[in-house]
C-alpha cells in the first residue's frame, strides 16, 4: 500500500503497521532529529551521510567572483562544521568536493578550507576590496560587495542555512540578499538557463565514479546557442579540466584513472566554481529490538545485508 506522507509514515510506525522507516526513502534529518526527541525511548536512530550533497553554484561570469581570491574569502568565511551542528545536530557532514568519501577514488587529502574569517578578509583586501563603510565593503570604483543567492522556495532546511551563510558573510562585509523561487522555476529556468546572478543553492548526487562531465566541462555551459544543454550551470572553464574529463572516461588502468580523478579534485578545490556545504545524512528509524542493521550510505539499501538482521 502507498503511505503519501510522512506524517503517515510516522503514525505507521508507531503503530506497529511498519516496523521501521529506512534512510533511502523516509524522513529528512530536522523531521528525525524532532522524532528522536519525542519517542527516543522507543526507537533508535541512526543517521548516516549519504550520496546526496548540498552545494552553492557561483556563477563566473559575475564580474565579482571571476575573481579566485572572492571565491575563496567566500568559503574561508563560512563555519561549515557550526552550521552543520546547529542545524543538524552535526549530522550531515561537510563536504570538501563534489566526489564523496566513500568513492574508491576520493582523495583523503583534498584541499579543506577550514572557517578562518581572517585569511578571508585578507583574500578580500587582496582583491580591492579593503574599505568598509556602513558594514559593507566597497572596491576603488565605490560598488558594493553585494551578492545575491537563491535556492527553491519553501524548502525550510535550505532556507535556514541561507539565513546562516548570509549572517556569516556579513561579518566579513559581504552583503548577501536571498531572492527564492518555486522549485519548478528554479530548476526549470533560472538554473537552466543560468538566470541567477552570482550564487544558486540546491543538491546534486555523487554517485559513484560518476565522470561530472556535464557539470564541469566547459561544452556543456548552458547558452542559446546549445539551446541550453548541459548543466555547467557556474559558466567554469579550464582546458586541463575539460582534458582530465575526456581522459577519466576512456582510461582503463586503475591506477592511471584514480591519478587523473586526484587532479580533477585538485582543479575542484582550487578554482573553487563551487562551495561544498555538506552532505545530506539519511536516518533510519528502528524499533529498540531490532538489531544488526547496517545503512550503506551509498546506492546499495539498507536491505543489502538483510540476513544479519535479528531481534534484541
Amino acid at each position: 500500500r502507498t503511505i503519501p506522507n510522512t506524517a503517515a509514515l510516522e503514525a505507521n510506525l508507531l503503530s506497529g503497521e511498519l516496523d521501521m522507516i529506512a534512510g533511502e526513502l523516509g524522513l529528512s534529518v530536522d523531521q528525525a532529529l524532532a522524532f528522536e526527541k519525542r519517542r527516543g525511548r522507543r526507537f533508535n536512530v541512526i543517521y548516516k551521510p549519504g550520496l546526496v550533497y548540498e552545494h552553492i553554484d557561483l556563477n563566473l561570469d559575475n564580474p565579482f567572483l571571476k575573481d579566485k581570491r572572492v571565491r575563496k574569502a567566500l568559503i574561508y568565511a563560512l563555519d561549515r562544521e557550526t552550521l552543520s551542528r546547529q542545524l543538524f545536530a552535526g549530522r550531515q557532514p561537510v563536504a570538501h568536493s563534489s566526489v564523496n568519501p566513500l568513492d574508491w577514488v576520493y582523495a583523503k587529502d583534498v584541499r579543506k578550507y577550514a572557517y578562518d574569517p581572517k585569511k578571508a578578509a585578507r583574500l578580500l583586501a587582496q582583491a580591492g576590496w579593503k574599505t568598509i563603510r556602513r558594514g559593507v565593503r566597497v572596491n576603488a570604483k565605490g560598488e558594493k560587495l553585494s551578492l545575491e543567492i537563491m535556492t527553491t522556495a519553501g524548502n525550510r532546511s535550505r532556507e535556514l542555512v541561507e539565513q546562516v551563510l548570509r549572517s556569516q558573510w556579513k561579518k566579513l562585509g559581504i552583503e548577501v540578499s536571498i531572492r527564492n523561487q518555486p522549485a519548478r522555476v528554479f530548476f526549470g529556468q533560472t538554473l537552466t538557463e543560468r538566470r541567477f546572478t552570482a550564487m544558486a543553492m540546491y543538491a546534486w548526487i555523487s554517485s559513484p565514479e560518476s565522470v561530472p562531465r556535464t557539470t564541469l566541462h566547459s561544452a556543456h555551459i548552458p547558452s542559446v546557442n546549445n539551446n541550453f544543454s548541459g548543466q555547467n550551470y557556474t559558466g567554469f572553464r579550464n582546458g586541463e579540466m575539460d582534458a582530465l574529463l575526456e581522459g577519466i572516461e576512456v582510461e582503463l588502468d586503475r591506477t592511471k584513472r584514480k591519478a587523473l580523478w586526484r587532479r580533477l579534485q585538485d582543479i575542484y578545490t582550487e578554482e573553487l566554481p563551487v562551495i561544498p556545504l555538506y552532505f545530506r545524512a539519511n536516518p533510519y528509524i528502528l524499533p529498540k529490538w531490532l538489531k544488526g542493521l547496517t545503512p550503506t550510505g551509498h546506492q546499495d539499501p539498507s536491505t543489502l545485508w538483510v540476513e544479519d538482521w535479528r531481534g534484541g
